[in-house]
Order: C-alpha cells, then sequence, then structure tokens
C-alpha cells in the first residue's frame, strides 16, 4: 500500500497514540508479521444453538463435545489404531474428565501404564484442535499450573528421535510426582475450550426446562459467546426490570410447566405468599383447565401438589389478566385491547365476546373479579403482586445473570457475512419492511427498528434515564412479549385466555406475521440482508424462536439455503413435535454443517456407559477453498490494523514521528 505525507499528516494524531504501543520501527514491523501471519490461519470454528430452554444438561453436554466435533477428531487422529470402545472412552474423559478419572482408578490393574498411554493420546487431541490457533492464542487458553507442560508437549512430538526420550520424562515425571490426574483435568478442558472458537445463542435460555439459572452460570465463564436476546429471555428482563405482567407471565409459565426449579431453587424466589392465597381462594374450583404439562421431562409430582399447582397457575393468571390491561390501558398505540377480554364475560350465561362472536366457556368462576369492574385488583392481589414483583428486582442473582444478557447480548449480531436474530423482522405483505411506532410519534422499520428497541430495553437498566423513559421502557417489556409488531413475538394475537377459558379451539388460532409467511422466498430474505448492510456471496439469516418439525419432513434450511431455522426442540417439552432434541449449526473453515440432535440419555449414563448424544450432520453449504482468518470479521479488523502500521512506518522513516528505543 502506498502512503503518502498529506495521509500521514491527517492522521498524525492517532498514529502518536498508535507510537505508544509500538515505539519503534522494529515493533511495529513485527506486529505487521504477526497479523500477516494470523490472516492466513484457518478461520475459527463457530457454533450456533437456540432455544435452550433450561434444558442445562443437554447444553452441558454439547459444549463438552463441541456438537459431535471432538468425537469426529477423536475418530480421525487414531482412526483403526484403537478399537471403537476404546475411542468412547477417550471421548468420554475429554467431556467429564474428573467423574471418569474415579470409575478408571476403580478398575485399571495398571494405572501408571493408563496414565502414560492416555496422556500421550489426549496430547494428540489438544495438538489437532489447537492447530489453527497462534502459540499467543494457545497459551492464553491454558490453565496456569500447566501452561508450560503443556506447551512444550503440543509442539515436541515423540516422532523427533532427539526429543523423544524428553517428551516421554516429562509424562513419567507428571505420573510419578502424583499431577497426572490434574493434568488430565486441565489438558480435557482445554481441549474442550479449543474446539469452539466462538459460540452464539439464538435466543430463549429461559423457560420450560429446570436449569436456565445453570446455564447462565455456565456462559458467564465461558471464554467467547455472544446472545441475541429471544421472546422468553425479554420476559425474564422484564420482570427483573419490575414489569409486573413480566412477573406473571414468568410465574404463570413455571406452573404451566410444573417447574419452579429455577425461580425457587436458582433464585430464591418465594412461592409460598401465591400457595396461601390460591389455596384460600380456589379451595372449591377444580382448575381442570390449570393443571400443569407434566409431559416431556418434568418431574413426576403427586396428586396434592398438582392439585396446589393448578390453583397457584389459576391465581397468577388471573392477576396476570388484570397488571396487563393496565399496561395496555397506557398505551392505545399498542392496539392491544382486544386482549381485554375479562370485561367481555356474561357471568350469569358462562360466554365471553370475541370480536362480534360469543363463545362458551371451559368454566366460569372467578372468586376474584368484580363483574362490574373485572380489572380491579382486590387487596390481597395487589399486596401480593407487588411482594413477588419486590422478590424479582432486589434480587441478586437474577441482576448478575441480566446483566450478562446486557453485556453479552443484542436483539440482533452481524458478524462474518451472517444476520443472527431469534424470531423476525417485521415485514408488510409484499416482502417490504414495515414501519413499527414505537409510541413515541416516530416509525421504524428494519435494522433501525431493532436498534432503537435494543436502546429502550437498556434504558429500563439505567440509573440515568429519564423517570417517563423508563417507565415507557419498562412497559414495553409486555408489548416485545405478546404485541402484533413485536420483533420477538410478530402474531395476530397471543390466545391465552382463549386456551385456557374457552372450549372453540378456533380461538386459538395465532396468525403469522408476514416474515413467517415469506421467508421461504430467497428475494425477501435479500431485502433484509440488503436492510441489515449485510454483504458477501454466500450471506445468510440464521434463526430460532420456531420449532423446526424434522419429524414431518419440514427442512431447516429455507430459501435457497439464504436462511437457517435451527430451533429444533432442545426442550425435552418439544421432543415429540420436533423429533429430535435440538440442532447445532456449525461453522468451520470448510464451511456449514447442521448437527441434528437425539434425546440425551443423562450425564450419569454418558459418564458409566460412554453414551452420547447422537447426532446426525447435514451438509449444508461447503465452501470452494479452506476459509482463513482474511476472510473473516476479525480478518477485516486486522487488515486495517496492518494498512494503520504500514502509515505509522511510513511516519518513522519519513521523520514524523521520532523512534524509541
Amino acid at each position: 500500500m502506498k502512503t503518502s505525507s498529506s495521509e500521514i499528516e491527517g492522521d498524525i494524531r492517532y498514529l502518536r497514540l498508535l507510537a505508544q504501543s509500538f515505539p519503534n520501527i522494529a515493533d511495529a514491523s513485527t506486529e505487521i508479521i504477526n497479523l500477516q501471519a494470523i490472516l492466513n490461519l484457518p478461520k475459527g470454528t463457530e457454533h450456533f444453538l437456540a432455544d435452550l430452554h433450561g434444558e442445562y444438561k443437554s447444553f452441558q453436554h454439547v459444549l463438552k463435545n463441541a456438537s459431535g466435533n471432538i468425537k469426529r477428531k477423536v475418530n480421525e487422529i487414531f482412526g483403526n489404531e484403537l478399537r471403537e470402545a476404546e475411542k468412547k472412552e477417550l471421548c468420554t474423559l475429554i467431556y467429564y474428565p474428573e467423574e471418569k478419572l474415579e470409575l478408571v482408578k476403580a478398575a485399571e490393574p495398571d494405572l501408571n501404564d493408563w496414565y502414560h498411554i492416555t496422556i500421550h493420546q489426549l496430547v494428540r487431541v489438544c495438538r489437532d484442535v489447537s492447530s489453527k490457533y497462534t502459540r499467543s492464542k494457545v497459551r492464553k487458553s491454558l490453565p496456569e499450573d500447566f501452561s508450560y507442560i503443556i506447551e512444550e508437549l503440543l509442539h515436541e512430538r515423540t516422532d523427533d528421535v532427539d526429543k523423544a526420550a524428553y517428551v516421554n520424562e516429562i509424562i513419567s515425571t507428571i505420573i510419578t510426582i502424583g499431577r497426572a490426574d490434574d493434568f488430565i483435568i486441565a489438558i480435557a478442558h482445554v481441549i474442550q475450550r479449543l474446539a469452539i472458537d466462538l459460540l452464539h445463542i439464538l435466543g430463549d435460555v429461559y423457560d420450560r426446562g429446570p436449569g436456565a439459572h445453570i446455564i447462565m452460570d455456565i456462559l458467564g465463564g465461558y471464554h467467547n459467546w455472544d446472545i441475541q436476546w429471544g421472546n422468553h429471555d425479554i420476559l425474564w428482563m422484564g420482570a427483573c426490570a419490575g414489569n409486573k405482567a413480566c412477573v406473571c407471565n414468568v410465574i404463570r409459565l413455571s406452573l404451566r410447566y410444573a417447574n419452579l426449579t429455577t425461580l425457587e431453587e436458582g433464585y430464591g424466589i418465594n412461592l409460598v405468599p401465591l400457595a396461601t392465597f390460591a389455596m384460600e381462594h380456589y379451595a372449591d374450583d377444580p382448575c381442570a383447565e390449570f393443571m400443569p404439562n407434566t409431559t416431556g421431562g418434568s418431574a413426576e409430582i403427586d396428586d396434592k401438589t398438582r392439585r396446589l399447582t393448578a390453583q397457584m397457575h389459576k391465581a397468577i393468571t388471573v392477576i396476570q389478566f388484570k397488571v396487563e390491561a393496565a399496561v395496555i390501558a397506557r398505551h392505545p398505540e399498542w392496539g392491544m385491547e382486544d386482549r381485554l377480554l375479562l370485561n367481555n364475560i356474561d357471568f350469569n350465561r358462562a360466554l365471553c365476546s370475541v370480536g362480534d362472536k360469543e363463545y362458551e366457556m371451559k368454566s366460569c368462576h372467578f372468586p376474584t373479579v368484580n363483574p362490574a369492574d373485572p380489572y380491579a385488583l382486590t387487596p390481597e392481589e395487589a399486596v401480593l403482586v407487588d411482594r413477588l414483583t419486590h422478590s424479582f428486582t432486589v434480587n441478586e442473582k437474577l441482576h448478575k445473570h441480566i446483566r450478562l444478557m446486557l453485556s453479552h447480548g443484542s436483539l440482533y449480531t452481524i458478524i462474518n457475512d451472517n444476520l443472527l436474530f431469534h424470531a423476525s423482522v417485521p415485514l408488510n405483505a409484499d416482502g417490504s419492511l414495515k414501519d413499527v411506532e414505537l409510541g413515541e410519534g416516530q416509525k421504524y422499520a428494519g435494522r433501525e427498528l431493532m436498534d432503537r428497541v435494543d436502546r429502550i430495553i437498556r434504558s429500563a437498566f439505567q440509573s440515568d434515564t429519564d423517570p417517563s423513559e423508563k417507565r415507557f421502557a419498562t412497559d414495553y417489556f409486555l408489548y416485545l412479549w405478546c404485541g402484533r409488531d413485536s420483533v420477538l413475538f410478530d402474531k395476530s394475537k397471543m390466545a391465552t385466555f382463549e386456551r385456557y377459558f374457552l372450549k372453540d379451539k378456533e380461538t386459538y388460532k395465532e396468525e403469522k406475521g408476514n416474515y413467517f409467511k415469506l421467508r421461504d422466498d430467497g428475494s425477501v430474505c435479500d431485502v433484509i440482508l440488503d436492510a441489515y448492510g449485510v454483504t458477501g456471496p454466500n450471506r445468510h439469516i440464521i434463526n430460532g424462536h420456531v420449532p423446526v418439525h424434522a419429524a414431518s419432513g419440514e427442512n431447516p434450511i429455507k430459501a435457497g439455503g439464504k436462511l437457517m431455522v435451527i430451533d429444533g426442540g432442545f426442550s425435552q417439552a418439544y421432543h415429540k413435535e420436533t423429533g429430535i432434541a435440538g440442532y447445532t449449526l456449525v461453522y468451520h473453515s470448510r464451511g456449514f454443517q447442521l448437527v441434528q440432535h437425539e434425546p440425551f440419555t443423562s450425564t450419569e449414563d454418558a459418564i458409566l456407559r460412554g453414551s452420547d448424544i447422537k447426532s446426525t450432520t447435514q451438509i449444508v453449504e461447503m465452501s470452494a477453498h479452506r476459509m482463513l482468518v482474511a476472510d473473516t470479521d476479525i480478518g477485516r479488523e486486522l487488515k486495517r490494523q496492518i494498512a494503520d502500521l504500514e502509515k505509522l512506518l511510513y511516519a518513522y522513516r519519513h521523520g514524523f514521528i521520532k523512534e524509541r528505543r
């Protein structure tokens, strides 16, 4: 690149700052050489997961086995050297080193020999997974206790006659001094870490499954990840921000799936006041329509607990309808008045008006609803909802996890020519971007809409936000959850009331927005990609949100490969519906592969019998050449840094800036 004196003069202030990091020609030259070399390394492997829904055991296992990638590498490295049972044992050791070591030590007659063989095998696997990274990057991933030793073993080989004794002596000494277990655990975790360079979560960590809080703890310690918020994540964020309607929805969904683990054990939310209230007011109510859904893996509960859960479920649902009405009344611009159905009930005839028709109700027992003022909270309900909301807004652990969501997340991400978002881009019927009003008299569409909504979400958690703006932001979480033009919902309605109370299933229908109707059209995907500024010959949209019905033949690859929907149903509640147990989209240096997972049995089964998630890999798109760092967003940034350093060299050589030794 040719550099002129005028360019240097224009950038002189920036170059002087850069010179503080690279004070002379030698330092700047070394960095250019380093960056140029990095550009020619293979692209790091990205993993995309969506809709985890609290299934922490499956999620943990997918991270540990890198969506089957570690097993594939073990097969490639050892081929016919090892029997299938031996390769399975090695994989299990890499996934669960602490637990597997205890089993081995109890059964292995010659432990020292096993240590020697196994450490050599682990070093070979680690060498393979680290081969696409710089020594500096690998070094940063190594545990402090064994950093030097692992680095030596990775770069010295036993097939080098001059170094064979050196390598063997290192391993022998590790065993002799009693550090073999610690070393095996350390290198297994390094293999897990290096197998996935970057993890993308396309929303919905929360609800349904028992361990959303555990997933957030895992992500809090993970080396490189981002998240595109889902509608269920937004619901919990709204509850944390103090939106009473979101609080009620969070509790209702937990009761609906008989899954209170995240609420009670994860965050310590006390539901005893709700239970007491429900037993008092719904003692004579069979609450048949509120019996919890315990299919798909929820823990079995006895009849007494099931009955109490149903009573609590109905109690919080009625309160939810009341507090939602107050939010909707404050925002007529949302056009959600059709969701106010409590005041459409004819209590004497047990009928409810929806639109211009009357529908028969399943039950009409509302002990806390005043027909003359159906949305008024009773004094007890008001105290209860305030108490529950307070327990969310002051919850330290929940706030910690929501801060993680905010710092690592956004509504969308553009990376390596891929547009990632959880659910939808609101569209008109002709496929053009839809203008959506956000309550301030201005309309937004496409990228500008998501950018504005992102700022609204963040403002709910900022101490310096104007009080009126903060009230709107807090209210807006409800619209994001169930509003017609929400980027996280995009349906005609959320038929919660109808499903619980009306007999006619026709009223349950929720018409999907135009995005879901048109997303199979490649030209519509191009309109969206253009609007978001995504370029490149192989650009894609990647979504979650709507489960793919693989069992009935639905293809997750849509619009001629421009759109990938990777919600394969991690949640056990979806397994019968989807026929599988989740997808992982893997983007490595050779291209895209979609990994389809079968249900995970258990961690215990994986450790004791070496069972793994059975996965089927579908090649989505392979590159004609092996992609390098130079082909990625990081590569483009490195090229800009190289150009800046070349300007700095010019400035040194022509006397604009003096070198420092």
